[in-house]
């Protein structure tokens, strides 16, 4: 893929504004005042695609609503990882069968990473007439067009051509209030895990240009948000399509200059293109969070090899061993897969024995969920769900022990804090971060949101600490 193919060009997103102002001038000459319902399902890419939906449709003369009855169009924006995520979107598009009836002018969009695939763009095209656009990540950047089709035809328009993908830069983006941001980085994936649809439906890797990377870090931090999260399906990828002999590492230590109050994380990171610069890096620099989610899915090297992880077991325990001995207190995550095809109960226990030996502070676990395209959704699969969910639950126990163990640890320490919200505890009216992204309720005045504090730790359970003001 030649790296001129991938910028799509400034004549091409001035078209995208002139459809924003036709889409505008239509409902000004109308006198109406159009409302927009963004749902977005899935992971933080998924976040930073719905707010620059946002951002479009804002200059289009949208405001929003969270209610799709409310809304002259309603845009669900999806996920293709978890077959969950899926029958809820299903679900979704079907409710809003009655909000068209009571409206028949609404317009209703489906967008994300299901769209782009060819079996649910088809089932939508059969079975869900009510659905006017359907386009994939590859056509978000020329949102208007597609989106003033629909208006000035009144047809249904199909948006998901096999494309290797583009980047698309100066697209408006309506970020939520508050301190958090998320910065895609890089688009795509090159690594064809066997059980993942991503690389299928997002393209080949693409990586922004640094100085456009570090011109938006630099204006969310003047704008004041503190926590800001660097995205891409395998930032330590970063850079490798770019021809600069520029990386991941690099990116980090040339935000870390820029001046201000702020942490810097991100995901995911690959453990195969993990490398002790970039632990390196981020034991120096300041601003970077000493947190690293670094998912290893699986514990068993045959496992590992089924699923095309390209890295070992011991690589793997390898890479943490390092990375806490140059971030003593480093907070660890990761993401694990229990019930791989093929996979028996003791290679299940391998990934159970991984866990107890690295001490992870939390997992994101999953029971594998097959995805239709995946070499993975056509191996032999002869364990049970109930088998399955007996090795999951084993996991579950041990890790629930150690994130209580691990957080019991704070218990009368002072930590520096994020406060970054209202909590659902009415007893700690508070929600703040750590440094390593643990949540920590607190007691105290919402004067406080918004704001880098010292808290001490008073009480801890197994999904959170408890705290007050020092």
């Amino acid at each position: 893929m030649k790296r001129e193919n991938v910028l799509v060009s400034e004549d091409a997103l001035a078209r995208q504004r002139e459809f924003e102002a036709k889409i505008k001038e239509m409902f000004t000459s109308r006198e109406a005042h159009p409302v927009a319902c963004v749902d977005t399902f899935g992971c933080q890419q998924n976040v930073a695609d719905g707010q620059k939906l946002m951002g479009m449709l804002a200059d289009s003369g949208f405001t929003f609503t969270e209610d799709p009855k409310e809304a002259d169009l309603v845009i669900l924006n999806t996920c293709a990882v978890r077959e969950h995520a899926e029958q809820r979107v299903f679900g979704n598009l079907g409710i809003l069968t009655h909000t068209k009836k009571e409206n028949p002018e609404q317009v209703i969009c489906l967008c994300g990473c299901m769209a782009q695939e060819e079996r649910v763009s088809q089932r939508v095209k059969e079975s869900y007439r009510h659905v006017d656009l359907v386009f994939g990540p590859h056509a978000l950047w020329k949102f208007p067009e597609l989106l003033w089709q629909v208006y000035e035809t009144r047809k249904r328009v199909f948006a998901v051509d096999n494309e290797d993908g583009t980047i698309a830069e100066g697209i408006p983006v309506v970020r939520e209030k508050g301190v958090k941001a998320w910065v895609s980085i890089m688009y795509g994936c090159n690594n064809f895990c066997s059980y993942c649809i991503v690389p299928y439906v997002r393209g080949r890797e693409r990586s922004r240009d640094p100085q456009c990377v570090l011109q938006e870090v630099r204006e969310l931090v003047e704008a004041g948000y503190k926590d800001i999260t660097l995205l891409g399906q395998n930032v330590n990828s970063y850079g490798n399509d770019l021809g600069l002999d520029y990386h991941f590492p690099d990116l980090l230590e040339d935000i870390d200059k820029i001046p201000g109050e702020y942490l810097i994380r991100f995901m995911s990171s690959h453990p195969k293109d993990a490398t002790n610069r970039l632990f390196d890096v981020m034991a120096k620099c300041p601003h970077v969070a000493k947190q690293l989610h670094l998912p290893f899915q699986s514990g068993n090297d045959r496992v590992l090899k089924e699923m095309n992880r390209r890295y070992t077991r011991e690589k793997y325990l390898e890479e943490i061993r390092y990375a806490k001995s140059v971030m003593p207190g480093l907070v660890l995550t990761s993401d694990v897969i229990i019930g791989f095809p093929g996979e028996t109960e003791a290679e299940a226990m391998d990934t159970v024995s991984l866990v107890e030996e690295v001490g992870f502070d939390a997992l994101f676990t999953f029971i594998y969920s097959p995805r239709p395209g995946t070499r993975a959704a056509a191996m032999p699969d002869p364990a049970t769900r109930a088998e399955k969910q007996k090795w999951f639950d084993k996991l579950l126990e041990v890790q629930n022990a150690n994130s209580a163990k691990l957080h019991a640890a704070y218990v009368g320490k002072t930590v520096r804090v994020l406060v970054d919200g209202e909590s659902d505890d009415e007893n700690f009216p508070l929600a703040s971060r750590t440094e390593g992204n643990r949540l920590v309720r607190l007691k105290g005045d919402k004067s406080l949101i918004g704001s880098f504090i010292d808290v001490k730790i008073t009480d801890s359970n197994t999904w959170a600490l408890y705290g007050e003001p020092v």
